[in-house]
């Protein structure tokens, strides 16, 4: 056994894996970053009911929410180029994941937003603000303190919702330990144990940086 493990963490072994790690920190990052800023604005729109608007956003928001992962992950790689769009497997992966993350996060936004003190906005408002500065100003800096723990959690999911993409031949952690195992069976327990420990250093950073933030906005 220890010399499957010997012979599978073999110099190429280990740069083929960890390259796969780079692209999944890549895929992540900006999957994150797209579905923030994209969330965020979803969320909003739900938030301050505009009128038709913000109920064809709810809808929209539910229909993405309540569909797999992987189905969504299927249509932008396998159904896009019937379309006449025919992205990449990387691009494919980050617009799917992006698609799919924002109606998540906008749900944490409106529900932080919503958890805030209507006191707030209305001293706000009180004194000289308009609606749109109150809420940029005083209302969402105090919702984003208190959506950091499920905005996290999801960030954390979406690191290791990332492996689904290897139905999409992504060539992330995942994919590559199988191209390894798959020319040596012996070296199967080995790379499950080395994407572990991979996705948990990740996934633990994430976790470590949230607490930070979480006491520097306290």
């Amino acid at each position: 056994m220890l010399q499957n493990f010997i012979a599978a963490y073999s110099p190429d072994n280990l740069r083929y894996l960890f390259g796969g790690l780079g692209i999944t920190i890549l895929v992540s990052v900006i999957s994150i970053i797209g579905s923030f800023i994209i969330g965020s604005i979803l969320g909003v729109i739900r938030y301050v009911k505009i009128k038709y608007v913000s109920a064809i956003v709810g809808f929209i928001i539910d229909v993405i929410r309540n569909l797999p992962l992987i189905l969504i992950l299927f249509f932008t790689y396998f159904g896009l180029p019937n379309l006449g769009v025919k992205p990449d497997v990387i691009p494919a992966a980050i617009l799917a994941m992006t698609i799919f993350e924002s109606t998540m996060l906008a749900e944490i936004v409106r529900s932080g937003i919503q958890a805030v003190d209507p006191g707030q906005m209305e001293g706000a408002r009180a004194n000289g603000l308009t609606y749109w500065q109150a809420l940029w100003y005083i209302v969402l800096p105090q919702a984003l303190v208190k959506m950091i723990p499920a905005l996290v959690s999801q960030f954390i999911s979406l690191v290791k919702d990332t492996s689904l993409a290897t139905i999409i031949l992504l060539p992330e952690m995942l994919f590559r330990s199988q191209i390894i195992y798959g020319q040596n069976t012996n070296y199967i327990i080995p790379m499950f144990v080395a994407i572990a420990v991979m996705y948990f250093i990740v996934c633990y950073l994430l976790s470590v940086l949230a607490r930070y933030l979480e006491k520097r906005q306290a």
